[in-house]
This record gives C-alpha cells, sequence and structure tokens, in this order.
C-alpha cells in the first residue's frame, strides 16, 4: 500500500505541515487566544487589555497584538479627531470565526478547574 502524499498547508507566507499545526501557529503562545478571549463580545483600548491581563508585559501585549492584526484576526483603528490619540481593538471578521473555538477552551478551563483542580 503506498503511503499517501500530505500536502503541507500555507498562510501568510508560512508553511504549516498539518491544520492543527496552522491553528497552534496562529492562536498559539500563552497570551494570543487570552487576547482574543478578551475581544469576542467587545472592542477594547490597549489599556483596558492591559488591565484585564496584569501579567503580560507591555512589550509582549505590544508584539502579540500586531502579530494577531497581522494575521488578519484583528483590526487596530486610531482615532485621531481630538486629543488624546485613541487605539481600539477589535476582531475582523476572519477573527470572528474563532470565537466558538475560543469558547470552548476557556469552557474547557472552566470544566479543569472545576473537576481536577486541588481543592483547598
Amino acid at each position: 500500500m503506498e503511503a499517501e502524499t500530505r500536502k503541507s498547508l500555507k498562510f501568510n507566507g508560512k508553511e504549516y505541515p498539518c491544520c492543527a499545526s496552522l491553528t497552534m501557529g496562529i492562536i498559539g503562545g500563552k497570551w494570543k487566544t487570552v487576547i482574543l478571549f478578551h475581544l469576542m463580545d467587545e472592542q477594547l483600548r490597549y489599556n483596558e487589555l492591559r488591565k484585564l491581563m496584569p501579567t503580560v508585559t507591555e512589550r509582549t501585549l505590544s508584539l502579540q497584538l500586531k502579530a494577531l492584526e497581522e494575521d488578519g484576526l484583528l483590526k487596530r483603528k486610531v482615532y485621531t479627531t481630538k486629543p488624546p490619540l485613541k487605539v481600539v481593538y477589535s476582531l475582523t471578521d476572519f477573527g470572528k470565526t474563532l470565537i466558538p473555538l475560543i469558547k470552548s477552551i476557556a469552557d474547557w478551563g472552566d470544566y479543569v478547574a472545576e473537576a481536577y483542580a486541588e481543592k483547598q
């Protein structure tokens, strides 16, 4: 029997060996999913995100926001009509396709915390 040759997947100029690798390449890491979780229901300013994620460094948050924007999941809108400058982040239509996945990840985290966490 001849082994099936798998095609690698390409997204934004990067190559991935499988669909799970592509997904994790886009939303993997410690902070990207957390950022997407907070933006599921509302648009937020940078400082609002910082308050929701107090342990993330400013540099890391900025880099992760930029990466999510470059992948087309977030849009960054700058309001310049009156000082001070206002920047708001929200999910793009493409980013909104991740909402069911993000909700499932969050629900699983709640389940694990409830069912398997050490009781104190």
